[in-house]
């Protein structure tokens, strides 16, 4: 009966030992399940160093003033007076002057786009026609001053006669102004860019026809499309921000020199939205045409808790920030917030925030990527 006992109890040792053997052995390698940024509970650890080389900024949220927003589309237009479209001078062939000439390409005031010849058409060059016309007027002309003063012809045949004279003359010297070997030259009457070729090397034209547009692209006019619903709003909005299709920028009008012209107090037969349209500087590349998404900023508020955009994160439709914790600058916590209007800039923000909190503004997908990822632990070998 003692013999089972101590039998019993030396297993009991032995399971003993076993087990703390492995559990020392699992201390061992305790750290191989620790994630690549230490966690502490809800806490992402993120060092200084990490942070310099994501080039994080932070920013202390405090209440401000914040506009009512109106989001819509619209467009960038050229203003009035602003461009001007270069025509043909006489009928027949384009030859362009620069035949790579193309949208976008700058242009000097004075500078010849094309030459226009009708040299080899059937119906002949306008412009010796126009020459050949005008001396033949002047001959009558001469002719007819001496019939008139041995009062040979009546004054009112006379001045018939000096009109087509007159007429002629004003036709072939308007040509031969702009003429050259090669035909007649048409030049850009202002200096600026190439909007849009409207002819083709080698087209025939006649005279009136457009051949390019030119812009000057100094004063652009940003043109809004409001629903009619927020028709009540419109004499609230003095500014607006705005992104174009092709550019994540946010533009704000208030650093473009920018004004209201004007909107509609009604809207047109065709179309459910308001016009409203702005204007400014074009100081970076904004492109004449382009669509853009509007921000009509109205009613300023106050005391409104706000964030940059890019202070968020989304996953699922919920949105994130990270706010640093006090008195730990190497620790952040995830915090879902509930969100607000934006004007493409900043964005509201209605809950989960408070004034004195430190958001990551720059950064935060860096801090994302550190509190999902981890290190694959060491296998054990038992």
């Amino acid at each position: 009966m003692r013999s089972n006992q101590y039998i019993i109890t030396a297993s009991s040792i032995t399971v003993c030992c076993i087990m703390a053997g492995c559990g020392a052995h699992t201390d061992g390698h305790g750290h191989g399940n620790e994630t690549t940024e230490e966690k502490h509970g809800d806490e992402i650890i993120f060092t200084q160093r990490q942070a310099e080389a994501a080039g994080m900024e932070l920013e202390t949220v405090s209440p401000g003033e914040f506009c009512y927003v109106i989001k819509v589309s619209g467009q960038i237009q050229s203003p009035t007076g602003e461009e001007q479209t270069v025509c043909a001078t006489a009928d027949g062939i384009v030859n362009f002057a620069n035949p790579s000439i193309t949208e976008g390409t700058a242009v000097a005031a004075g500078e010849t786009i094309v030459t226009i010849s009708a040299r080899n058409l059937q119906d002949g060059d306008n412009v010796q026609k126009a020459k050949v016309a005008f001396e033949t007027a002047e001959k009558e002309y001469r002719r007819a001053g001496e019939l008139a003063g041995d009062k040979i012809i009546s004054d009112k045949e006379f001045d018939q006669v000096r009109m087509r004279y007159e007429t002629a003359k004003a036709a072939y010297e308007g040509m031969a102004r702009s003429m050259t070997g090669n035909g007649v030259k048409v030049a850009s009457p202002i200096k600026g860019y190439v909007k849009n070729r409207l002819a083709k090397q080698g087209d025939y034209v006649s005279v009136g026809d457009p051949i390019l547009t030119v812009t000057q692209n100094r004063r652009l006019q940003l043109r809004a499309e409001v629903p009619e619903n927020c028709a009540g709003e419109l004499r609230n909005i003095g500014s607006a921000n705005f992104r174009l299709a092709y550019d994540d920028t946010t533009y704000r009008l208030a650093d473009l020199n920018g004004k209201l012209l004007s909107y509609g107090r009604s809207s047109t037969a065709n179309s459910f939205y308001i016009p409203m349209t702005f204007e400014f500087d074009n100081v970076g590349e904004i492109v004449a045409g382009a669509f853009a998404e509007v921000f009509l900023l109205a009613n300023p508020r106050k005391d409104v808790l706000t964030v940059p955009m890019s202070a968020l994160t989304e996953e699922q439709g919920v949105y994130y920030v990270y706010v640093q914790e006090k008195g730990h600058q190497e620790a952040y916590r995830k915090t879902e917030v509930k969100t607000g209007q934006d004007n493409g800039e900043r964005i509201e923000i209605t809950g989960g925030l408070k004034s004195g909190d430190k958001v990551v503004t720059k950064g935060a997908y860096q801090v994302k990527l550190a509190a999902t990822s981890t290190v694959i632990p060491h296998g054990h070998s038992h």
